[in-house]
């Protein structure tokens, strides 16, 4: 694509765009929020957050440009958030009662402000250090959820609240063991992004390896109301490689999430399998 005379001029060729510049076309975030006054509203604040908005920023600076992994940054976060309420929803609907609903006595809106705050901030630790993002994330998060869900809640309410989404994010760790529902979701939710075009930056750049090959075999994921659980993710594969995005990298957040008896998992390939590799050396 030909570049136009106004980027020419903002972004000479070889040059980054500058922080300034990409702050001047934020991704929007879009989710159903249906009858869910208080989510529209965090949703809005959060389409207006510029300091969010640079710390998703600075998520990519160090996941994609300095460490050469997937997308951790706006992307990333706005896909997780419609997953975790997808999810979420799904559950509910299905009669799986929430953390907050059970144990404080709170409602079904209040478990979905829990999940997506949760998801949007579960990452920006990764704008600091890659290693341990998700403790970062901690200090990093608890002054911004106050901010997000200021006169939304009394205190006592907020106070909960928080906990629940810091508990959330620090629970989507390796090794971690969440002991809500809210936080099982957005731990799973995490692990959904696995589309076409999403964790293939690795091999388009020419990192050929099992984690890139089968990534780039996942071309589609379909969350539903399952048959015999409440939620069915079926995962449409250009090459059986992918299996390994499942078994080895879903699985694992599956394991010890606390969804397991909720969620039905399948993988296929629809018509001819796709090559990806013709030839491996080393």
């Amino acid at each position: 694509m030909q570049r136009t005379d106004k980027e020419e001029q903002e972004n000479p060729a070889g040059t980054k765009p500058t922080i300034k510049e990409l702050l001047e076309r934020p991704v929007e975030l879009h989710l159903p929020a249906r009858h869910n006054p208080k989510l529209r509203q965090v949703v809005s604040r959060v389409n207006e957050h510029s300091e969010l908005h640079t710390l998703w920023r600075a998520c990519n600076v160090t996941a994609v440009d300095r460490l050469h992994m997937s997308d951790h940054g706006p992307v990333h976060i706005r896909i997780i958030a419609n997953i975790a309420l997808k999810l979420l929803r799904l559950l509910v609907e299905h009669g799986v009662q929430p953390a907050v609903v059970r144990d404080y006595g709170l409602q079904n809106e209040d478990a979905e402000i829990v999940v997506v705050v949760a998801a949007l901030l579960h990452d920006i630790g990764m704008s600091i250090h890659r290693t341990d993002h998700e403790q970062y994330s901690l200090f990093l998060a608890a002054p911004l959820i106050d901010e997000l869900l200021t006169d939304l809640y009394d205190v006592h309410v907020r106070t909960v609240l928080r906990s629940e989404i810091l508990h959330a994010i620090i629970a989507h760790r390796a090794g971690g063991h969440p002991l809500t529902l809210e936080a099982g979701i957005v731990r799973v939710a995490d692990g959904l992004d696995m589309a076409e075009g999403r964790s293939r930056i690795p091999f388009q750049a020419g990192v050929l390896n099992i984690h890139s090959v089968s990534a780039a075999a996942i071309e589609s994921l379909d969350i539903q109301r399952g048959e015999d659980k409440p939620v069915s993710l079926r995962v449409r594969m250009s090459n059986s490689a992918g299996i390994y995005q499942l078994d080895e990298l879903l699985k694992d957040k599956l394991r010890g999430s606390g969804l397991e008896p909720y969620i039905e998992v399948e993988a296929y390939i629809e018509g001819t399998e796709k090559a990806l590799v013709h030839t491996y050396r080393f």
